[in-house]
C-alpha cells in the first residue's frame, strides 16, 4: 500500500487489519494533519505503530520537490513514487479566500495548441492519492483552504475513477469536509465524461475550455472539437444542466487577432442560447515556444463592449500566479526529475 490517502474508514480497518474501528478515524484524523511519522500519531497504541513500522506501512507516496511564491499564488512541485514530476498551485484572491489548483495527470493528452501542459504529451493518469495528497502538500502552507478547481496539469475527466475517488474524500466529513459546490471540475469538452459526471449528480461545479464557439477555430486550436464538436458538446452541456440545475462556466481564452473579433462575439452568443453560463474571459498567458500572443487592452475592451451589447454574462479574470508561470494553462514539468528547475 504505497499511500493511505484517498481510503474510507472502512477500507483502512480491512486493509492495516485494525482491531478497533475508531482507530481508522484517528489515523484519518492524522493524516488530515499532515503527519507522515507513525510514531507522532500518538492515541495509537504503541503495539499498533510498532506494527504498521515493521510491515513498513507508507503513509503518503510523495514529496515536494520545489516551491516558488508570488503575491497571489504559491507553486509546488510535486514528486510521485516513480519520480514522475507533477504541480499544484494554491491561489489568493484580494478576500482571503484559498482555492487549491489540483492536477489529474503527468502530462496531457488533449493537445490543446496554448496550453503548456499539452506539448508534453500524456505520461500517465494521477492515482486517486496522488490526487488528494496534493491537497496534503498545498495544506502545509495554509489549512484552511476552502475551495478546490481540477484546473492543473491534465484533463480531469480522462481520469474518471480517480478523480471521482479524490472528489469523494475532499467531500468526506471525516477527511477535508469541502462541499461539493466548492469543487470545479474542468474540461476541454470530453463529452463522455460530461455526461457520466452528469449521471452522478454530486452538485460539483463545471467548468468548460470553449476558447472558441467557431467550429473552424476551435478545431484549430483544440483537437478535441475535431472528435466533439460544438453541436455535440452543447448537447452535452444543456444535458448536464438540466440534471444538476448549475451554471456552468465557459473558460474563454483570449488569444491575439484570433478570437476576439465581432464575429467570434455572435459566435459565443450563439452558443450560450439555452445554456445558464458566465464567460471566464482570460487573456493567454504567455508561454514560450508557443505561437500565440497575448491581446492588448484596447483589443479587449473592445471585444467585451461586444458581449456587452449582447448581454452576455462573463467576467475578465486577473491574472495569477504569472510570475511563477503558475497561470492557467502554464503549468508543465519535465517528464525526467533532473531536467526540472524550480525556485526554493
Amino acid at each position: 500500500m504505497p499511500s493511505l490517502y484517498a481510503k474510507s474508514e472502512e477500507e483502512l480497518e480491512k486493509e492495516l487489519k485494525l482491531e478497533k474501528s475508531f482507530q481508522a478515524r484517528q489515523i484519518i484524523s492524522w493524516l488530515m494533519k499532515g503527519v507522515t511519522s507513525w510514531d507522532d500519531m500518538s492515541n495509537l497504541p504503541l503495539s499498533l505503530r510498532n506494527r504498521m513500522k515493521e510491515e513498513n506501512v507508507q503513509i503518503i507516496s510523495s514529496r515536494i520537490a520545489g516551491r516558488q511564491d508570488d503575491r497571489s499564488a504559491v507553486k509546488l512541485l510535486i514528486e510521485l513514487e516513480d519520480n514522475s514530476l507533477i504541480e499544484c498551485v494554491m491561489l489568493s484572491d484580494g478576500d482571503g479566500r484559498k482555492t487549491a489548483c489540483i492536477s489529474s495527470q503527468v502530462g496531457c493528452a488533449m493537445g490543446c495548441s496554448f496550453c503548456k501542459t499539452g506539448t508534453m504529451g500524456l505520461v500517465r493518469n494521477l492515482k486517486d492519492y496522488e490526487i488528494v495528497e496534493q491537497m496534503v502538500h498545498l495544506h502545509t502552507i495554509d489549512p484552511h483552504i476552502g475551495h478546490i478547481v481540477f484546473m492543473g496539469m491534465g484533463e480531469p475527466l480522462h481520469n474518471f475513477s480517480s478523480l471521482m475517488n479524490a472528489v469523494t474524500c475532499f467531500h468526506s466529513p471525516s477527511a477535508f469536509n469541502i462541499s461539493y459546490r466548492k469543487m470545479t471540475i474542468s474540461t476541454c469538452g470530453l463529452v463522455p465524461g460530461i455526461r457520466k459526471l452528469a449521471e452522478l449528480d454530486l452538485g460539483v461545479r463545471l467548468a468548460v475550455s470553449l476558447v472558441s464557439a467557431h467550429d473552424e477555430t476551435r478545431s484549430l486550436i483544440m483537437k478535441i472539437n475535431r472528435r466533439y464538436p460544438l453541436a455535440e458538446l452543447k448537447k452535452a452541456l444543456i444535458a448536464f444542466q438540466h440534471t444538476c440545475d448549475k451554471r456552468i462556466t465557459l473558460e474563454y481564452c483570449l488569444l491575439k487577432g484570433v478570437n476576439t473579433t465581432k464575429e467570434s462575439a455572435k459566435a459565443l452568443f450563439s452558443f450560450t442560447q439555452g445554456l445558464s453560463v458566465n464567460v471566464n474571459l482570460i487573456p493567454w498567458n504567455k508561454i514560450e515556444g508557443l505561437k500565440w500572443e497575448t491581446p492588448s487592452h484596447e483589443e479587449i475592451k473592445s471585444f467585451t463592449r461586444v458581449l456587452d451589447a449582447y448581454h452576455i454574462n462573463y467576467t475578465l479574470r486577473l491574472p495569477k500566479g504569472r510570475g511563477i508561470s503558475g497561470a492557467c494553462g502554464q503549468l508543465a514539468t519535465s517528464t525526467r526529475k533532473k531536467e526540472c528547475q524550480t525556485n526554493s
